[in-house]
């Protein structure tokens, strides 16, 4: 049943962006200067889980580079890579300076490195920035004039609300790309195409699609899982297509797999919130960063520990349960919540 696996995986990159063409032209026409050996302004993609914004800035990127090989792309991930040597160590890998560079190389050095990397451009995408405990990587990178910045996050108050005076005052000029939730029909639409790529014909129905795409609430990610979720279930079971009572089944499948997958991508502090939370039941801030600070040795700020809870909340692990005074935090539940809360 499935023919091409990578297809149904949410980091596949389509040879067509479906649903997104304003905000593909956008990005696109924002990273024109590079074409006529300028430096574009940084590019801010904003928008919630699952819309398409780390699609988006491969495609364009891809086709940029179809039309000016000379051009290199560095992907990095802050969810990960969260600190100024991981990010700057990450840029140099993909452009393949990062040969002989050790846990111990001063960071400085890395900088360097990128510094004389200069003999042409390079653009630098950090998806989930929110997540950077050192912005400094931001500044570090906008003084060098052969990089140019594509930032992808959440939401625009977040993050720039987590910089610092001489970071925000340099980004702020950049160009912002807004994504909304995909509608009912668009999702289906997206999966449509997924799936005649990636399945035999006849796999599901359009009527199965629309069933996919309302249970996802506009989350590409969600309806990508249970796509995939639905077709490898039919396949071991040695249906010939996807029938209605294993699609009903894989919808709560494929959410506790995304979210089992979302834990376990956690940081380590993070990972600390997110388990006294689970402790606790339900728990207030004071009594969740007390606990949070007994259990690991180098507790992070309360500045810190905002942004990781406002993280988990955009994740839908989740949830903050009233206004500022009084307001508790508990896991979102297994149901499929879709987690809309106040944010911490």
């Amino acid at each position: 049943m499935i023919v091409d696996g990578r297809v149904l995986r949410e980091d596949f990159v389509p040879s067509e962006v479906v649903h997104r063409h304003d905000e593909v032209n956008l990005l696109s026409e924002t990273l024109e200067p590079l074409l006529s050996d300028g430096r574009p302004d940084p590019a801010f993609l904003f928008g919630p889980t699952g819309v398409g914004k780390t699609c988006l800035a491969r495609y364009t990127l891809a086709q940029l580079r179809d039309q000016e090989p000379t051009v290199r792309a560095a992907y990095v991930n802050c969810w990960q890579e969260y600190t100024r040597f991981r990010v700057l160590y990450g840029i140099l890998e993909s452009i393949d300076r990062a040969v002989d560079v050790h846990r111990s190389t001063p960071k400085d050095e890395l900088f360097d490195r990128l510094s004389r990397a200069d003999e042409g451009p390079i653009v630098v995408v950090l998806d989930e920035v929110d997540q950077l405990e050192e912005t400094g990587a931001l500044y570090d990178l906008h003084r060098l004039p052969h990089v140019s910045l594509i930032l992808i996050a959440n939401r625009e108050e977040e993050l720039f609300a987590s910089f610092d005076d001489r970071v925000r005052s340099r980004l702020h000029a950049g160009t912002r790309v807004r994504f909304d939730r995909y509608g009912t029909d668009e999702l289906a639409a997206i999966l449509a195409e997924r799936a005649e790529q990636g399945l035999e014909p006849g796999a599901v129905s359009e009527s199965q699609l629309r069933t996919i795409a309302d249970a996802a609430s506009g989350d590409a990610r969600v309806g990508l899982g249970i796509l995939r979720s639905a077709a490898r279930r039919a396949e071991r079971e040695g249906r010939a297509a996807i029938t209605d009572d294993v699609l009903e089944a894989a919808i709560p499948d494929a959410r506790t797999a995304i979210r089992r997958q979302t834990v376990e991508g956690l940081i380590e502090h993070q990972r600390v919130l997110y388990d006294v939370i689970a402790d606790a039941g339900e728990i207030e801030p004071g009594d969740l960063y007390t606990e949070y600070e007994r259990r690991v040795e180098e507790p992070k700020t309360n500045r810190t520990l905002r942004n990781y809870l406002t993280k988990m909340v955009h994740y839908d692990l989740i949830e903050a349960v009233g206004k500022r005074r009084g307001r508790t935090y508990r896991l979102v539940a297994e149901d499929g919540d879709d987690g809309s809360s106040d944010e911490p």
